[in-house]
């Protein structure tokens, strides 16, 4: 495998821009507020399409009490699903957006549970936007208890009385293909509330969506919305310059190409158990192309998530950073090796709870 050069751009680096997805109480709200709250500095705008003039996610957002959210960083579309009112409502809320001084480091999009994602992404190769911002990710959360039971939502009665609130609704499509154009469209899928499921049915679950997902896309679990921001965002898939395979399902839309707590009444500790990593070190590597190859191969064969480092090449005088989501693979030198440093390979690997940690160290050590 070729290594990709980075290419040092003229302009500004793109914001990264994450859309997350899914049905009323799949719990895209709950997902939110733990990213926020492991910001650690870093400024997170919100845009959240609400429904009518009730507010709840917005409200509930708003009202995080976390250092760098502040309620100028949430914005609220209440005029209706919002791939149906990308040209009127979602565009000029990013431009207004843009046009901040202070703009935000990462901006995340929470849709409506009746939101086809595949049209807001597209949105993003609008002229004002596609200069500035780019899609980092597309993360669909799925009811993993109503899954398991036959169902798409946790109240579809609930999601159909949300569908005849909305009079700008121009799409007709069933919860079934609808759910399947989320997932279509997703780099990662979270299947929410594991912790109501057996492990026979969680596992069925996550073979199933990882059968039906594309290649590359990443599915994990989570109670009560709790994972790390790091595994969320990040992604890097660019997803603007590739629709291919992210196509929707249903034949009903009508608009062109231009154009909450989880509610299961359980707590949790606000850990990320199930989640789990490690550094591995091993001498400068000989053949990049090489090692490029070894690390897509452990990635696919043990199910890893993310992996990064640093990594000194036999000849070459400066550092190689490596960074790997899944089965993209992107390095490039980065810095000249100090004098005092050691000419060493140092790789993080980040997974769900189980990793086999000696084989993994094995395989990126041979």
């Amino acid at each position: 495998m070729k290594i990709p050069r980075r290419q040092v751009p003229d302009m500004p680096a793109k914001i990264p821009a994450t859309i997350v997805t899914g049905f009323l109480g799949s719990g895209k709200t709950t997902l939110i507020r733990h990213l926020l709250g492991q910001a650690d500095g870093r400024r997170i705008a919100l845009i959240i399409n609400e429904f009518g003039d009730l507010g709840v996610d917005g409200g509930i957002l708003k009202g995080c009490g976390i250092e760098n959210c502040d309620d100028d960083d949430v914005m609220e579309l209440s005029n209706g699903c919002i791939c149906c009112t990308v040209a009127e409502d979602f565009v000029p809320t990013m431009q207004k957006l843009l046009a901040r001084e202070d703009k935000p480091d990462h901006i995340v999009i929470e849709t409506s549970g009746l939101a086809l994602p595949q049209p807001l992404v597209r949105a993003f190769n609008w002229p004002d936007i596609a200069s500035k911002v780019t899609v980092d990710g597309v993360v669909a959360m799925v009811d993993g208890k109503a899954l398991s039971e036959g169902r798409f939502a946790h109240d579809e009665s609930s999601v159909d009385a949300q569908r005849a609130m909305d009079d700008n609704l121009d799409h007709e499509t069933p919860l079934s293909e609808l759910f399947e154009d989320q997932v279509a469209c997703a780099d990662m899928i979270v299947v929410n509330k594991s912790d109501l499921l057996e492990k026979a049915e969680l596992d069925q679950i996550l073979h199933r969506l990882r059968d039906d997902s594309r290649e590359g896309v990443q599915v994990v679990n989570a109670a009560m919305g709790q994972l790390p921001l790091d595994i969320v965002l990040g992604l890097g898939a660019g997803a603007e310059f590739s629709l291919e395979g992210r196509d929707e399902v249903h034949h009903h839309h009508h608009h062109d190409d231009e154009d909450g707590a989880d509610g299961d009444g359980h707590h949790h500790h606000h850990d990320h158990d199930d989640f789990e990593s490690f550094v591995v070190t091993r001498p400068e590597i000989t053949d990049q192309g090489a090692f490029a190859e070894q690390v897509a191969e452990t990635i696919r064969t043990h199910d890893i998530l993310r992996l990064k480092g640093f990594a000194a090449v036999a000849g070459k005088p400066m550092r190689l950073t490596l960074q790997a989501v899944g089965p993209r693979i992107e390095s490039y030198f980065d810095r000249p090796i100090a004098n005092d440093e050691p000419r060493e390979t140092r790789l993080v690997v980040i997974g769900q709870a189980g990793l086999d940690r000696a084989a993994i160290e094995k395989a990126l050590s041979a």
